[in-house]
């Protein structure tokens, strides 16, 4: 079958037009059993270096595009991230009609490429794999790509602005995101889910080395997390109930059940109608709770540790390939963190000419504002602002003793936007129903929760960061939805 094959590629013209005539649709019907070889090794594109040269090898990659040229055609065949030069060209391997046949497979098609790799005189710049390229004997269409793409991968590669500047065409979010799995495909996008990927790992990876342990906490619960409105409300069974706004109250009761240090990934679900550059009704919470001995730094220093080990452990290939598509300056911290109390970012803000009351809660622009004053006093990206006003926190918020008017509480940002919320929470049960009541929650519906510290709890803090805000500050990027895969938000609930 396989000789057989190889005499109709090599004397059969491979044509759009032929499609319908019945040599095409059995020479279709024979790529599919001829590319059914379970000992043939595939090569990774990442992996071909110049050491390889001269060696025969088989691969599966996407056409990213095709260039006819005479009696030969190039091919750039990528896999993921990664591609390399195909070059398909009369000769003793290959006929006319096979170089036309490669011409004419549809960008973004799969195929399977048997090639001898070669060293290349000058580097392909347009490649990753820039020291070799690939000399095709056999090529097989695997999946044939429909003929018109949703949009163009190299327009949705284009460097930021540069489109602008020449006329070539650019491709807008609403686009990207209504044909996502296409955009997904972009080098870009690749590389900036890779590093999300990777921040979830080292997430894990730093605490579990801290002793913490990773729970799965309910996602459908009796009532709102975080005592406010902002809530989906579900239909259950013959009543109602929520999507969690955090697993907070469920990370605590694991504290008080001797667990001593706790964190869980998982969806958080937030009913905000807030369509900004960085909110989202779904994101995933990165989320950690923790006993004490003494203060309640002790958690702020173990978070800000974990932080410090993720932005140490990023890749900086992806990181790299990110920044020529979007520019940004590189990522700054300090060790240990920058650690400011709420009252030092008000005195800061006013000596920059903002007009706000002590116990006022930060506006976004005055966030940003503090980031910027940070950075240039402290040459840093990232810090700590503590003792928020109690007013402005949640009800399970410890107060702070010497000062009732503060809090034991803490938010962690980046870039002068705000990932992390945080604080100690109050562990005395009648305390923490009396602040229930001032904050209007009902308790019949935290009655489990507040049950579960009425046979002894440690004190203990924690905090919530939100996955695709880290990514989207630690890269520099504008829009929260170029890090959230498939974003939700109040105008989009698919794909």
């Amino acid at each position: 079958i396989r000789m057989s094959f190889e005499v109709i590629l090599n004397a059969v013209p491979f044509h759009h037009h032929l499609a319908k005539t019945p040599i095409y649709s059995e020479c279709v019907c024979v790529c599919v059993c001829v590319c059914v070889e379970t000992d043939r090794e595939l090569v990774r594109v990442q992996d071909l270096t110049p050491e390889m040269a001269d060696k025969v090898i088989w691969l599966r990659a996407r056409v990213h595009t095709s260039r006819a040229k005479g009696k030969q055609c190039f091919l750039v065949l990528r896999q993921q991230q990664f591609n390399v030069q195909a070059l398909v060209a009369v000769g003793d391997r290959a006929s006319k009609q096979m170089v036309k046949f490669a011409a004419n497979i549809n960008k973004e098609s799969i195929v399977d490429v048997e090639a001898t790799l070669r060293k290349v005189e000058q580097k392909i710049e347009s490649c990753t794999q820039q020291e070799v390229e690939l000399h095709v004997e056999k090529i097989f269409v695997i999946s044939q790509a429909e003929a018109r793409l949703p949009l163009q991968l190299e327009d949705a590669s284009r460097p930021e602005g540069e489109g602008d500047e020449d006329g070539r065409a650019t491709v807008n979010q609403d686009t990207r995101l209504d044909n996502r799995v296409i955009d997904l495909r972009t080098t870009t996008s690749q590389a900036i889910f890779r590093l999300q990927a990777g921040v979830c790992m080292l997430f894990r990876e730093t605490l579990t080395k801290k002793d913490f342990v990773e729970i799965q906490t309910p996602k459908i619960i009796s009532a709102a997390s975080e005592g406010g409105a902002n809530v989906f409300t579900v239909s259950y069974f013959k009543t109602s109930a929520y999507l969690a706004q955090s697993p907070q109250l469920y990370k605590q009761m694991c504290i008080c059940a001797d667990f001593d240090k706790v964190f869980c990934v998982g969806p958080v679900f937030r009913a905000e109608d807030s369509n900004t550059h960085r909110h989202l009704t779904e994101f995933v919470g990165l989320d950690i709770e923790m006993a004490f001995n003494y203060h309640y730094h002790e958690v702020i220093d173990s978070i800000t540790d974990t932080m410090v080990q993720i932005f140490k452990g990023l890749f900086q290939t992806e990181i790299q390939t990110v920044s020529k598509q979007y520019p940004s300056e590189p990522f700054k911290f300090l060790e240990p963190t920058l650690r400011l109390e709420y009252t030092e970012g008000v005195a800061m803000l006013r000596q920059a000419g903002v007009e706000m009351g002590d116990e006022d809660d930060l506006s976004t622009p005055n966030e940003k504002l503090l980031g910027r004053l940070v950075k240039e006093k402290y040459d840093t990206d990232f810090y700590v602002l503590d003792k928020y006003p109690l007013s402005v926190r949640p009800f399970y918020t410890m107060p702070d003793p010497s000062n009732p008017k503060y809090s034991n509480s803490y938010d962690m940002f980046m870039r002068g936007e705000e990932i992390l919320s945080g604080a100690q929470r109050v562990h005395d049960p009648q305390l923490l129903t009396e602040r229930a009541i001032h904050h209007e929650i009902d308790l019949e519906k935290i009655k489990a929760y507040i049950d579960s510290f009425r046979f002894g709890a440690p004190p203990h803090g924690g905090g919530g960061i939100g996955l695709e805000r880290v990514c989207m500050l630690y890269l520099g990027l504008h829009n929260i939805r170029q890090t959230s895969m498939f974003p939700r938000d109040p105008k989009r609930l698919t794909p």
